[in-house]
């Protein structure tokens, strides 16, 4: 599937919030920093299709604020549960600016959050 590069925010802004989450193609991404690296995740639960966004983000975990799924934020991959894995975004940084690459196609029903 092919995929195209989106600005999301400046680097040094980023700090300043340590995630963000957006929406960016028809996509909803949510951009955590993981250590020195940043990590991008498509913003939906898969047990609830709930927006992982408002949950809590430590230790490069991601938690699900509905019932606590927790993912990883590198990887996309549950954690002690029986959900399926999270879809992955590649993350850069080019010239100051975080960016995030995501399919040209729309997600369909099973890849968007509930209140989106």
């Amino acid at each position: 599937m092919a995929t195209s590069w989106h600005q999301l925010i400046a680097e040094d802004q980023f700090r300043d919030v340590a995630k963000i989450a957006t929406c960016v193609g028809g996509w909803f991404v949510l951009v955590t920093g993981n250590g020195d690296a940043l990590c991008a995740v498509n913003d939906r639960c898969p047990h609830q299709a709930a927006k992982l966004s408002p949950g809590r983000i430590r230790r490069g975990t991601i938690m699900c604020p509905i019932h606590g799924a927790r993912f990883e934020a590198a990887t996309g991959k549950s954690i002690g549960g029986a959900y399926p894995d999270l879809r992955t975004f590649e993350v850069r940084i080019t010239d100051g600016m975080i960016e995030v690459a995501v399919p040209n196609e729309p997600p369909g029903t099973a890849e968007r959050p509930i209140d989106d």
